[in-house]
């Protein structure tokens, strides 16, 4: 059995993240989750959040505001709409999410307020998380 699986965080911008780890935590649309090694394959939607990587005794994280992720036995790799390591996450990038997803709210089609609605109340619990 082994030990750590290889998880790769991926933006549009740049890879953030390759290394073998221990265990991932990841903000899925249908709660969070954590992918370890031997894992069942799953696809998920991402919501706004924090993905958390173990790796031996060291923990990075990375916030992220949506995207995909895809778990299977050896690995669990992550397609971000946007992210950045959590230190360089700010309190205007968040002003400038949260304006963003309330725009979204304003102008949603009545099929997609729902859903614009959800993206607005992660986006305030993301900020709540981390303080800012």
């Amino acid at each position: 059995m082994a030990d750590t699986l290889q998880f790769d965080l991926v933006s549009p911008e740049r890879k953030l993240a390759s290394l073998a780890a221990t265990q991932v935590q990841i903000p899925g649309m249908g709660g969070d989750l954590t992918a370890m090694p031997n894992h069942a394959p799953f696809l998920t939607t991402l919501r706004p959040g924090v993905v958390r990587v173990t790796a031996g005794s060291e923990t990075a994280e990375f916030v992220v505001t949506g995207g995909f992720a895809e778990v299977s036995p050896t690995a669990a790799t992550v397609l971000a709409e946007r992210a950045v390591p959590r230190g360089e996450f700010a309190a205007d990038m968040a002003a400038d999410l949260l304006a963003e997803a309330e725009r979204h709210l304003a102008e949603a089609p009545e099929e997609m307020r729902m859903s614009a609605g959800q993206r607005l109340r992660d986006v305030l619990a993301l900020k709540s998380q981390l303080s800012l």
